[in-house]
Parts: structure tokens; sequence; C-alpha cells
């Protein structure tokens, strides 16, 4: 800390020394001493949902007659400050700690227990006030839950859906842009820009349906477990009066878990989520890669589209421009997988009555829910609103591809229609050309069957 004094404090273990002016005690001091990892401390979500557990820890107490109401005004006031951000320099604890997580939560206690004590002028105990009815076996997990779903629903919902309706209206505008279609990166029958467009809306959608899905089971809290699940040294109530205040307020409905066992032994949830997470990354990375594919060029690439200029792209290549923002959303995606794999591994350390990889879990899932959040707005405000569309270079590519000749098969026959494509690849003929000299179809007939736009429609021409 910045004075460069020091008090003593002692816990259970005896005495330390611990900086004069930081507001933890001896348990976050150990934990300082003990893990000097990897110097990442925990997010800021986590940190406000430990704050805001403890504020409805507090209330839920005093409801049932255990806490007084002085004490329990004042512990409710510092932990909103926690909540808020006030203290986050208090919470100096690595990630990689202890696999419960129960050195944050002691840090949480210290905090403010110390805060409450100075706002009352009488003790509050870490122990036996701040952490009253709870364990850290089933305050972390909680947290894990209630930060997680807390980002989800103020952050990520609302860029997914700034993103979908990026998509929709852009969808809208380029409606009646006709386009080769590809498969295996290989010219295919017409679409429209549009379709294109909608089929990435489509897939943004379908990733906030799968975790609006998911939150039934993430906003299932384990609070009210205490040790082992059995709820041992709290109310039987307790765990429900809490899921209630925390929905009263963040707005999003936390429910008592059915199963604290499973809640707290397991992070299934938690590993749904980040599943989850994981597809939305796969589909953001799909468009990202199509969009540099449609930008590519601008003169030896499909150059379909020009994304927004929003820097130099070369420190030696004057004038060159490269796509940024789909790169950087590639590059978040890839963050995601991994952090998913993490995810997944530390949710199979469930050992009996309680996962150990807590905090871990916690740090990944934030991180990867603040990625996604920002990269689709990123995505949405910087890329698609702004790319224009190379109709003459999309039209040119669209009338020499010989794979038109497919709106002919019903008429003329696979053989013969193959026959007419390679004519036309062959001599860099359009396909109508060509058509017109080896089948017996008038000028009408090919230009009804081959019409582009009409080709985007489906179905069977005659």
């Amino acid at each position: 800390m910045s004075s460069g004094k020091f008090r003593t404090e002692k816990d259970s273990m005896g005495e330390l020394k611990v900086p004069e002016d930081a507001l933890w005690g001896a348990q976050t001091q150990r934990a300082v001493n003990n893990f000097p990892i990897s110097g990442l401390t925990m997010p800021r979500q986590f940190i406000a949902a430990l704050g805001l557990v403890k504020w409805a820890a507090a209330g839920a107490n005093a409801e049932l007659g255990l806490l007084s109401n002085d004490i329990a005004i004042a512990i409710r006031t510092a932990a909103l400050e926690v909540a808020a951000g006030a203290h986050d320099s208090q919470f100096p604890i690595d990630v990689f700690q202890t696999g419960s997580g129960t050195s944050s939560n002691m840090n949480a206690n210290e905090v403010i227990a110390n805060i409450a004590t100075s706002k009352l002028g009488a003790d509050v105990h870490p122990n036996d006030h701040v952490n009253m009815c709870q364990s850290s076996n089933d305050v972390i997990p909680t947290c894990v839950h209630v930060s997680a779903a807390v980002a989800i629903a103020d952050k990520l919902f609302p860029a997914l859906r700034m993103l979908s309706q990026t998509l929709e209206k852009k969808s809208q505008e380029t409606g009646d842009v006709v386009k080769t279609g590809r498969t295996h990166l290989m010219d295919a029958m017409p679409v429209t820009l549009g379709q294109e467009l909608d089929g990435w809306r489509a897939q943004i959608d379908h990733a906030s349906e799968r975790l609006r899905d998911t939150m039934k089971r993430l906003t299932a809290l384990a609070q009210g477990g205490t040790a082992v699940g059995t709820g041992i040294n709290a109310h039987p109530k307790f765990g429900a009066k809490v899921a209630v205040l925390l929905s009263e307020r963040t707005g999003v409905a936390f429910t008592s878990a059915e199963s604290k066992f499973a809640a707290m032994g397991s992070q299934d949830a938690a590993v749904e989520t980040s599943g989850q997470l994981r597809v939305l990354a796969v589909s953001l990375t799909k468009i990202a890669n199509d969009l540099r594919l449609m930008n590519s060029g601008p003169l030896a690439g499909l150059g379909e589209i020009a994304l927004p200029a929003l820097q130099p792209g070369s420190s030696i290549m004057p004038g060159k421009v490269n796509p940024v923002i789909p790169e950087a959303v590639a590059m978040v995606a890839a963050q995601v997988m991994g952090n998913d794999a993490t995810i997944a591994i530390a949710g199979q350390s469930g050992n009996f009555e309680l996962n150990v990889m807590l905090p871990v879990v916690a740090y990944n899932l934030l991180q990867s829910i603040d990625l996604l959040a920002n990269a689709a707005n990123c995505l949405a405000e910087k890329a698609i609103a702004g790319f224009t569309v190379n109709v003459d270079t999309i039209n040119q590519a669209l009338n020499r591809n010989p794979i038109l000749v497919t709106a002919l098969n019903p008429v003329i026959g696979y053989e013969k229609g193959a026959a007419v494509a390679k004519q036309a690849y062959k001599e860099g003929r359009s396909v109508k050309d060509v058509a017109r000299e080896m089948t017996d179809l008038t000028e009408e007939e090919l230009d009804r069957l081959l019409d582009p736009a009409g080709l985007t429609e489906g179905g069977i021409k005659h």
C-alpha cells in the first residue's frame, strides 16, 4: 500500500503484518503472501457480485431476526460501496488461489467489516456478522452465477441485439444486390447480399436464444447450502431470501437452486454458459471471415464490398488498408474458445461436495462475456453499418458465372448443362451466349430462365 507502514493483525493461525492503510485483514494478507502467481486479480464484475451477495445476506439475516438492524445497515452500506467499485484496490488476491475462492470471500468479509465498523462506531466481525449463514463454498459459486448472469443481461444481450438490428438494416438495404453465391469457396448459384446478411442475423439471434435458455440454470444460486450443501448454520429461508433481494437489486430473476449439492459440487451451469459463448464465437468467426473475403483486394481479391477504412494497414506499403475489425473479432473468438476449454477442464474438478477451480471459472467466463459483447459492438458499428457495396465488381463476376446453367437443368438436363458450363468457362463467355448456340431455347426463354434475380427466389423455372 502507499504508506509503507504496517499494523499487526491476527487470525486463528496467529499474527502477521498488514499494510497500515489496507482495509483487509489477516486472512487476505495470508492469501496475498501465498499466491504471488499471475498478477491477475478477480474481475470487477465478480467483486461487484461479492458486494451484492453480502448486501443481500445482511438484509436476509436482518429480516430473519438473526442480525441487528444497525449492524445490518452498516454492512449493507459498506457492501454496496464494494459493489459499486469504490474499494477495488482492496481486493488484491490472485485469481490462482485456493480453488474454493475462500480467500476472496474472506477478503470481502474483512473489507466490508472494516468499513462497517468505521461507519457504525462499533465492532462488526467479518465471520460472525458479514459471513453469517454463509460459507465460501456457497458464496463463491453464487458469485460466479450472479456476476455472469448480470454481465450477460446488462452487456452481452444489448450488444447482440444491436448487432442483429444492424445486420437486419443492412440486409434490407442490400436486398436487391444479386451476387455470385459460393460453396467450397467456388462459384455457385446466385444469392442476394441481403440474403447472406440475413443468414448472419439469424446466427446472432439464435445465439441469444440459446443464452436465454441457459440463463434459467445460471440464475439458480447455491446460497444457503453453506459448507457441504446441507445448509448447516443457515436459516432454512436464508437462501430464498437472498435470491429475492438480488433479483430486486439487479433486475435479473434469481432463484434458490433446487439442489444445493449440485450447485456447489459442480459448475455445470457455468460450463453450459461457456459452451453457448463458444457457439457465438464460432458464429462471429464465420461472419468475420466472410467479411474479410468479400472485402479482399481491392484489385486482386473478390472486392465485393469495401469495409470502412479505419487506419493505415502497413508500415511499409503506403495506401494499404486492412480489415482490422473482422481480424480483431476473429482473435476474440479464438480467446473465447480457449477460455471455454479452461472452463470445461475446471468444471470437471468437482470433488465430492465442492468444485475446486471456482476462481478460474469466474475469470474466464467473465472475460469471454466482456470480449464477445465488445466485439459485437465493434463489428456492428465499425464494420457492418458502414461497408459499401461494389456493384460493378459483383455484376462482372455474376455475368460470367457458368454455374447459372444449373437453372437450365429441368429443361435441357444435367449432362447438357455441364457441357454448356464447361464451354462457357473455357471460352470466357456467358452461359446465355453458349446456351444460345448449344440448345434450342429461344432468347425469351433464356432471358427468363437465366435471370439472376429470379434465381435467388428458388423453385423450378419453366
